[in-house]
Order: structure tokens, then C-alpha cells, then sequence
């Protein structure tokens, strides 16, 4: 058997053991998800959405959507107003529900007792170190990749293709973006195309040592004191690199070196690594609202940088 093996076998006992094939949880009349969102949702994550959620415990948006609304109609999760955003809802426990989950919690906390009851304190202390040690493990970030040796440059013909392609593989892949995306992309590149404004509107293509294309980044004219940032992208293969940071930099440069008093940019809540990206350069978020785009409900978020 090998480690592969041996993992697959211990998941298969764990999973036994505590109880996670079981139709219930812990006899009661919740499955084990519903009974999870009831956890989270007490356990001091206050301010999610059912999006959120869903993206936390790595399940179909649907899903869980549809497990609220049953937690919901029984009076034990509301949704209330989000106090930083009246237009945002965010999912909370009610009386009821913190009640419901009382009872289970203790009947959770007995049945782990119940399991480790015959193992002394040495004994339970090796166990939890091997389980902190099972988490450090599989939660350690992989070693980032090196930053290969990248150029950024001018489009070239050919270029413009790949932009449309790329964003419209990318989101489709990892936001579920619908065709609507990769024609708006289409007419943005277009119209970088046929309206170049006499240098101030910029693309920059990053290229590998093979040439390979590894990201992009434009910088458009939107009026005399005001540039826009659009068209971001940096392949997987290249995150984590710093070529995000290199891009958003050159662009930066450029739009100060033009004369731009500031510069404006929007995208998407779920776009946390450059929401964070774009906080940490100086940007400041002055506009959120949720929007019907692409196939998707979404979180638009504008923000901006005074140059």
C-alpha cells in the first residue's frame, strides 16, 4: 500500500468514525452541511452571504443556497442587512436557531469524549499534535514558483487574440462567465485598436523567455486628468510570481509620466487576490454595488488612485 493508499484508508475510518456517512447528524433532523452552516454562522464568521459560504465549505452555490432557504423557512437563519451596506444581505442566527444548535453542539462535544474516553492526557496530547500537524501540512502554501525571466512589451499582431481568448477561458473556467464577457473584451480591444490617443493609451504584454504570453495590463484615457486600468490578467502559471505587482507598477508609471491625476479601475468582489493587490498599491474602494453580469450575480467594486 502506498502513501496514496494509506491516506484514502485512514479517510475512509475518519469518516466512519465520526459520523459523516450517517443520513443525520447526530440523530437530528439536519444533515451534517445544514448542521455546519448553523456552526459557522454562530461560531463568530458574522457577514457572510450565502455566496461566501458556499465558497467556504467548497460546495455548489445552489446547494447551499438551497439548505438556507430550508434553515430559513424553520426560523432558524435570517438574512439581515449588511450595517456597512444596506444593499448587501448578509445570513445570521436567529433565537431559534442559536437554540437548535445548543443541543448539538454539547451531543458533538460528548460524542468526541465518548471516542477519545479511553486514551490518557499523554495519549490526547500526541493525538491533537498529530492532527495540528496534519493541518500545518496540508494548509502550507507550496513552495512559490520562481519568477521566470519576463520582459514586458508592446503587443504584437496576434496579441489582441489572445487577450479576448485568454479572459474568456479564464473567467468562463473560474467565474462561470457566459460569452457576454468575451465580447466585451472583444469591443475594449477594439477600440484600444482603432482609437490609440497619441500614446497615452498603453498595452503591455508579459513575456516569458520562450516567449510565452504571461499576462497583460491597459491603460486607457478616459478624460484629460483620468486614466482607467482595464484588462488585468495574469496566467496561473505566473501568480505568485510578483508579475502582477510588476504589471499594475508599469501601468501606474505610465499614467503619472502622461499627467493623469488619478486613475480609476472596477471589478469584481470575488477578485480577491487583486482587490488585495490594488489595496496594498494605495487604491481605495469608492463604490459597491451588486449587479446581473456575464450570467452571474455579482459584486462590482470601483476603485481609484489619486497619481
Amino acid at each position: 500500500m502506498d502513501q496514496i493508499d494509506q491516506i484514502r484508508s485512514f479517510n475512509r475510518r475518519y469518516t466512519r468514525r465520526i459520523g459523516v456517512l450517517d443520513s443525520s447528524f447526530l440523530g437530528s433532523e439536519l444533515t451534517l452541511t445544514e448542521a455546519r452552516i448553523l456552526h459557522d454562522l454562530h461560531s463568530g464568521e458574522s457577514g457572510w452571504t450565502a455566496r461566501e459560504i458556499s465558497r467556504a465549505l467548497a460546495l455548489d452555490e445552489g446547494h447551499v443556497s438551497r439548505l438556507i432557504a430550508g434553515l430559513e423557512a424553520r426560523g432558524w437563519v435570517a438574512r439581515v442587512p449588511d450595517p456597512g451596506d444596506a444593499r448587501r444581505r448578509i445570513l445570521g442566527l436567529t433565537d431559534a436557531g442559536r437554540a437548535r444548535l445548543a443541543p448539538l453542539e454539547a451531543t458533538s462535544r460528548a460524542a468526541i469524549a465518548n471516542q477519545i474516553g479511553h486514551l490518557d492526557a499523554t495519549q490526547r496530547t500526541r493525538m491533537v499534535t498529530a492532527m495540528e500537524q496534519i493541518d500545518a501540512l496540508l494548509d502550507a502554501s507550496p513552495t512559490p514558483p520562481q519568477a521566470p525571466e519576463i520582459r514586458l512589451e508592446a503587443p504584437r499582431p496576434g496579441d489582441a487574440g489572445w487577450i479576448i481568448q485568454r479572459h474568456g477561458e479564464l473567467y468562463a473556467r473560474d467565474e462561470g462567465f457566459d460569452t457576454d464577457f468575451e465580447a466585451l473584451v472583444a469591443e475594449i480591444v477594439a477600440d484600444f485598436l482603432r482609437n490609440l490617443d497619441s500614446g497615452r493609451a498603453r498595452c503591455w504584454i508579459a513575456r516569458g523567455l520562450d516567449d510565452r504570453r504571461l499576462g497583460c495590463i491597459f491603460c486607457f484615457h478616459l478624460d484629460d486628468r483620468t486614466a482607467q486600468l482595464r484588462l488585468f490578467l495574469v496566467e496561473p502559471e505566473a501568480r505568485g510570481t510578483g508579475l502582477g505587482r510588476r504589471l499594475l507598477a508599469e501601468c501606474l508609471d505610465h499614467a503619472r509620466a502622461c499627467g493623469y491625476a488619478r486613475m480609476k479601475l472596477w471589478t469584481h468582489e470575488s477578485h480577491r487576490a487583486a482587490c488585495a493587490l490594488y489595496a496594498a498599491t494605495g487604491f481605495r474602494l469608492t463604490d459597491r454595488r451588486p449587479v446581473q453580469h456575464f450570467g452571474q450575480s455579482l459584486v462590482e467594486l470601483s476603485w481609484e488612485i489619486d497619481l
